[in-house]
């Protein structure tokens, strides 16, 4: 026997943070959209209503970004120079858009895994809980 439809409970489900934000989804429920553009946070979760505007990661994300696709493409770019010495022009045709598509690529679910933690955290943008 079943009885009515029960409330939905308030707590925050037992998500993964990195996961979450790897997948740009809600960080409370995991399912909701987490971006409303390409890098533009939503105001609101579409599933459980769960407030983004309190997060702000602010340019976090770029710096990690910047070191995760920048140091490979460098390192790699002056071995492949020191060893074979091809033309500039190669090189700059190789890593330019390496760096470019890693860079893109990475942002998203860079920024994502910010918010979720700043979110698990409860961290205010400020630094004042």
């Amino acid at each position: 026997m079943t009885t009515g439809p029960s409330a939905p409970d308030p707590r925050p489900a037992r998500i993964d943070p990195i996961r979450a934000g790897l997948l740009c989804r809600c960080p409370n429920c995991g399912e909701g959209r987490l971006f409303a553009g390409f890098l533009k946070v939503a105001g609101r979760c579409e599933i459980c209503g769960f407030d983004f505007t309190r997060l702000n990661t602010g340019d976090g994300a770029a710096v990690f970004v910047m070191q995760i696709a920048g140091a490979p493409v460098v390192f790699g770019a002056l071995f492949v120079q020191l060893a074979y010495d091809p033309p500039i022009w190669a090189m700059l045709a190789v890593a330019l858009p390496l760096v470019a598509g890693l860079s893109l690529g990475l942002m998203r679910p860079a920024k994502g895994v910010m918010i979720a933690l700043q979110m698990r955290n409860h961290s205010s943008p400020s630094g004042e809980d």
